[in-house]
């Protein structure tokens, strides 16, 4: 007998191929890109055709390096059905240097945008309680991505170590990544974290980011912040707040509105005030004493349990990054050129991103498998709507 797919999940799979056109249609607007540099007019691969390779890259997994990536476009199934042509090993070489890649910065903010704004219609827990007040939260780290000796532009320990460092505003609720930089491994945190940042935001970020100015420069933007400080760190007490039970439950030990952050000698100009939140941990120092955090925000609104809990949310980012990494393939370089290698991780972003957009929720390994495996033509559509209906089932992720 047969099968015949469900009505039920007839409307994700449109809603899949949506999404997939849209994508198709965004990099369609880049095809006469560097076509100032064919002066003879016999370009055979143009911009959209190379990024719809590094998608394709991310997607099969027996795909692992631009040779890998080459073969595929000699095969008649994919030049059918993604419109690519067979290309030479130094042509997709040559691209990685000639397409420009804040070109597709427009595409990315347009899937991120989607996908921000579905986040909240497809997640119950953004839309009440606790998470409500924290569903606009964004998370902003940098990652390393080792790259070889011979990529001088990647400076990171020495001349024997080089790296590119991606950082990454990454809606820790939503599930959704909001922008991206990238930079060589010795790239400020501090000065990519204020390109990331926007006006109205609210934003979490670890003690690598610690800068007084920057943390004034942020309250003047102005955008909320919850971000930690050294344990050490010197402030002055202006009022003290008391402790709910809410928030000794989540650790709270302290809470207070402070009107200095530095010690008496500093001349930085504070706006008075704000705020000190210290939060004890399950983990412990050395002696067997508590790690207790010190977090510092410009939000007097919020319960401290709250600011507790924005902090945890902060693990988000890395989570997303061992994905980015380790399941999608972005750790491997496919590229030696600072350009290629922006390219590579716009487009890790852009495909998972269109994983987001299919499922309604955030991928997992399983969902990116079973993608993988409809891909190579080893399962059906049927059988991977029946997964996305059963995720949309689900309840939502639970809180890191």
């Amino acid at each position: 007998m047969a099968t015949t797919v469900p009505r039920f999940v007839r409307p994700p799979l449109a809603q899949g191929l949506k999404y997939v056109r849209l994508v198709g249609q965004l990099l369609a607007r880049l095809h006469g890109a560097a076509r100032v540099r064919d002066r003879a007019g016999n370009r055979r691969l143009f911009y959209e055709q190379y990024a719809t390779l590094l998608l394709l890259y991310f997607l099969p997994p027996a795909v692992t390096s631009l040779r890998g990536l080459q073969q595929v476009t000699t095969l008649a199934a994919v030049q059918r059905r993604w419109g690519v042509r067979r290309t030479a090993l130094g042509s997709l070489s040559e691209a990685a240097q000639v397409f420009e890649a804040p070109l597709l910065q427009d595409v990315l903010s347009e899937l991120a945008l989607r996908a921000w704004t579905r986040a909240s219609k497809g997640n119950p827990a953004l839309l009440k309680g606790d998470a409500a007040v924290l569903r606009d939260l964004v998370a902003i780290d940098g990652s390393l991505l080792l790259a070889l000796p011979r990529m001088v532009w990647a400076v990171w320990k020495d001349s024997q170590h080089r790296a590119a460092k991606m950082h990454v505003a990454f809606a820790a609720l939503r599930q959704v990544p909001v922008g991206v930089t990238l930079t060589a491994g010795t790239g400020s945190e501090r000065a990519e974290l204020r390109r990331l940042v926007q006006p109205g935001g609210f934003y979490v970020f670890d003690r690598g980011y610690v800068d007084y100015g920057l943390f004034v420069d942020l309250h003047a933007l102005p955008c909320s912040f919850v971000a930690r400080v050294p344990d050490r760190a010197a402030y002055r007490v202006q009022q003290a707040q008391p402790v709910s039970a809410a928030a000794q439950a989540a650790g709270v030990q302290g809470d207070a509105w402070i009107d200095r952050l530095s010690t008496d000698h500093h001349q930085v100009r504070w706006p008075a005030p704000w705020r000190v939140v210290r939060v004890a941990t399950p983990r412990t120092q050395a002696d067997g004493t508590p790690v207790v955090l010190v977090l510092v925000t410009n939000r007097l609104d919020l319960e401290a349990d709250l600011m507790a809990l924005a902090y945890r949310y902060r693990w988000t980012v890395e989570l997303f990054f061992r994905w980015l990494k380790c399941i999608l393939g972005c750790r491997h370089l496919l590229s030696q050129s600072e350009n290629g290698v922006h390219l590579q991780v716009y487009m890790a972003l852009i495909a998972s991103l269109l994983i987001s957009l299919w499922v309604g929720r955030p991928p997992s390994k399983r969902t990116y498998e079973l993608l993988c495996f409809y891909l190579g033509g080893w399962a059906s559509p049927a059988e991977v709507l029946t997964h996305i209906d059963r995720l949309q089932l689900k309840a939502p992720p639970r809180k890191f």
